[in-house]
């Protein structure tokens, strides 16, 4: 009987078998490649109780990468978190190996090397010719695709990527990957090995930067996007999105720490291969970053400066006002908010032609919100409502706007939380974020690149998010999502906003977001 193939290029993950099995028996592993994702690899192997043969073509490579996670275990056994008999029963698992052919035993090979689509495809041939006739070769690419590295391999019915990510003991979320070739039962073992790994396994389609590289594009790319119209300096951008919506890094920090030469570079991989898609388009500031040198830690400055001494700039808003002492709330504004502006000023039944007015759009900017309601734009002054107001809100007002009116408005919340006053802005700063990173997760759900529970599950994991895309759109409302992305859109003229077809269909259906098809 015929072995059934995942074949990705035409099955989804959704459509995969939830209860495939497989016969493969994982003892021994193979790892070639003795970098940071190597060394992390046979660290988390070894601990669960695979032998693990390392090898570098670097002299003395495999053999320094295994001093390192020896030294990592010495470390958690004076911390007393491992014994020294299980220390030595991990390290009796781990060994360097001097030619790629000693690997050749091994029931499952893992490549963790340079990211070369040439320098794959020769390795992968070359372990085709010695090893076993169940053996199972996979790739730890971030971003290639595992078709083209498989293409033409002898094996490539057992050829699939598996990528951990950075640092692989901490980060507990594996891709796995299938190309056009690769077997069911070979997908069900690697699910399994990853499981006894410790880590949650994800079956994601053979695509560009495959689902967590590829659903993270929003996050920074709608922050680039901010900064780029002037709407925000980049510590607002960052307070806003970890005080309103609970990210433990804005998108600013977060390309500081990764570094920009490799978000940069990851950034304009998967906007070309996916043909200038423009949602997931970057910014002039991000190369300039990096033509600059500016890359972010490693070198001591990039969106902020990292040098002794350095201070971070404010995020928050000053003002010299007292607060307002009456405000007119317009019907945009929710029970919620009127309650919470109630308890510090009169709340008037009608505008008396000289109060300063609160409104609260959804997706509009305040000069649209203005010029479609009527409401005089030099007193008008926008809160964003959508996200945490515990601790810190967002404004804006229009070009024009009176600036004791918008002083006193600041002046109304800065009682006692932080205030970010930004420039008029359509969707502010978290409904843009936020909407684009629930539009994205649509996207991967509609082109099927993983289940969309799995999708949540793993930019939750992979990126450290709150809540994943979907889960996001169900705090905001799809519906909500789906009117701000439309109003940006409108307003800028800018196809990076098209609603995707998946969001489109659920709203107007009245259906949850992951309503499958």
């Amino acid at each position: 009987m015929k072995t059934r193939r995942a074949d990705f290029s035409g099955t989804a993950p959704d459509k995969m078998p939830l209860d495939a099995t497989h016969s493969f028996r994982i003892k021994a592993i193979g790892i070639v490649g003795a970098g940071a994702m190597g060394v992390g690899i046979a660290q988390v192997a070894a601990i669960a109780g695979y032998d693990v043969l390392l090898f570098d073509q670097r002299p003395g490579a495999a053999e320094q990468a295994c001093e390192s996670v020896l030294q990592r275990l010495d470390r958690r056994v004076r911390q007393g978190r491992l014994s020294e008999d299980d220390r030595a029963t991990i390290s009796a698992h781990l060994k360097a190996q001097d030619d790629l052919a000693d690997l050749a035993p091994c029931d499952l090979i893992v490549e963790a090397i340079v990211e070369d689509l040439d320098i794959k495809r020769d390795l992968f041939a070359a372990l085709a010719t010695m090893t076993g006739p169940e053996t199972i070769l996979v790739s730890n690419t971030s971003s290639l695709p595992i078709g083209a590295i498989a293409a033409g391999n002898p094996l490539a019915e057992r050829v699939a990527g598996l990528h951990f990510f950075n640092p692989v003991p901490v980060m507990k979320l594996v891709e796995v990957i299938p190309g056009p070739d690769t077997r069911i039962d070979v997908v069900a073992c690697l699910m399994d090995f990853a499981r006894t790994l410790g880590h949650t396994p994800v079956q994601v389609r053979d695509t560009p930067g495959f689902l967590v590289n590829y659903g993270g594009r929003a996050f920074l790319t709608e922050g680039l996007a901010l900064l780029q119209d002037c709407v925000a300096e980049p510590t607002q951008i960052d307070a806003v999105m970890r005080d309103c919506w609970g990210f433990s890094m804005g998108p600013f920090e977060l390309m500081d720490l990764t570094g920009t030469d490799i978000n940069l570079a990851v950034t304009e991989f998967i906007h070309h291969s996916s043909f200038g898609d423009p949602r997931l388009r970057s910014t002039f500031r991000h190369r300039y970053q990096f033509q600059t040198g500016h890359l972010g830690r490693k070198t001591g400055r990039g969106y902020y400066d990292y040098s002794d001494g350095a201070t971070r700039p404010s995020p928050d808003t000053k003002v010299d006002a007292l607060p307002a002492r009456a405000i007119y709330l317009a019907d945009s504004v929710d029970v919620e908010t009127a309650d919470l502006v109630a308890s510090r000023a009169q709340i008037l039944q009608q505008d008396d032609g000289e109060c300063a007015i609160l409104a609260a759009p959804l997706g509009e900017d305040c000069s649209a919100f203005c010029a479609r309601t009527g409401l005089d734009p030099h007193r008008v002054v926008a809160l964003d409502t959508t996200g945490s107001l515990a601790t810190r809100v967002t404004l804006m007002a229009a070009p024009g706007v009176r600036s004791d009116i918008r002083d006193s408005v600041v002046a109304i919340f800065a009682q006692d939380r932080q205030v970010t006053l930004i420039a008029d802005s359509p969707g502010f700063i978290g409904q843009r974020i936020v909407a684009m990173i629930a539009n994205l997760g649509c996207e991967m759900s509609q082109r099927q690149l993983a289940r969309p529970g799995d999708i949540d599950t793993a930019m939750r994991l992979g990126l450290n998010y709150p809540r994943g895309p979907l889960e996001l759109a169900d705090v905001l409302g799809a519906d909500a999502v789906f009117t701000i992305l439309g109003e940006v859109q409108r307003l800028t003229g800018d196809d990076r906003y098209r609603p995707c077809s998946w969001l489109r269909r659920r709203v107007q259906l009245g259906l949850p977001i992951r309503q499958p098809d």
